[in-house]
């Protein structure tokens, strides 16, 4: 049963694009969201929403760039208040880089902090108030396990995924009694058609090499679903952290690669 519009629960997805941004959308509007897609990327966003809305969904595109606060706060304004189960998604960030910390360039460790972290946080307080007043909501980031554990070359992005894993654990505990969930699920090893491109800045070579031999790397569908399966559970189970990898993952150091 299609619930009225104003009891239907929204989902607010960041980096909604492509990607696992993008896969999350499509599942949570069929899991019977209302889904509110934001990005830079205007077409994309749009192009999205047409499809979700084509297939009977109900589906908004607002190109938002999250580092941008007087840009986020008019979007929660515009967004109104939140029916029960609302929920954000925080995905919007990425990777810049694989440089040692010797020659990294410090432009590129900013530019994930600002994404990465400030965008997370700047989202989380435009939106908090309205999911407080929904009197069930979820704030949910999506980390990475690079903001579980350390890597060579990876400093820049670890650190700014480290930040976003603080976020997200500090305010659980701010918000311990409130009626607002915080989840972090934390992917490993994706392949998306875009992550490493934009790391190795369109060098596909490279981006190949990060995904070469193993056999069944993470799609971004997988991490949709477990992000569905995370804040469709029951409004008293808050999942506090998923990590999830693929099998063939045993850390961020430790792959197995068939020759």
């Amino acid at each position: 049963m299609t619930l009225p519009a104003e009891q239907q629960p929204t989902a607010v997805v960041t980096g909604a694009s492509s990607g696992i941004g993008a896969a999350t959308a499509r599942r949570l509007a069929a899991a019977g969201y209302r889904t509110v897609l934001t990005a830079r990327r205007a077409d994309r966003v749009e192009e999205l929403a047409a499809e979700l809305n084509g297939d009977g969904h109900r589906a908004e595109a607002h190109p938002l760039d999250v580092t941008d606060r007087a840009a986020v706060d008019a979007f929660a304004s515009r967004l109104g208040p939140l029916a029960p189960g609302s929920v954000l998604v925080n995905n919007a960030g990425g990777a810049l880089g694989l440089d040692p910390v010797a020659t990294a360039d410090p432009a590129d460790w900013r530019s994930m902090y600002e994404v990465n972290v400030l965008g997370t946080l700047h989202m989380t307080q435009a939106l908090l108030p309205a999911l407080t007043a929904s009197g069930e909501g979820t704030v949910l980031v999506l980390s990475s396990t690079a903001g579980h554990g350390t890597y060579e070359g990876g400093a820049g992005y670890v650190a700014s995924k480290h930040g976003a894993h603080v976020l997200a654990e500090t305010l659980r505990l701010e918000l311990c009694g409130q009626p607002v969930r915080v989840i972090e699920i934390a992917p490993g090893m994706v392949r998306t058609e875009e992550f490493s491109l934009t790391r190795f800045r369109g060098d596909a070579d490279k981006a190949a090499k990060v995904y070469e031999g193993v056999a069944e790397p993470l799609t971004a569908e997988d991490v949709a679903d477990t992000v569905v399966w995370a804040v469709t559970r029951p409004p008293h189970v808050n999942i506090d952290l998923l990590v999830v990898r693929p099998r063939a993952q045993a850390s961020n150091t430790k792959v197995h690669r068939e020759r």
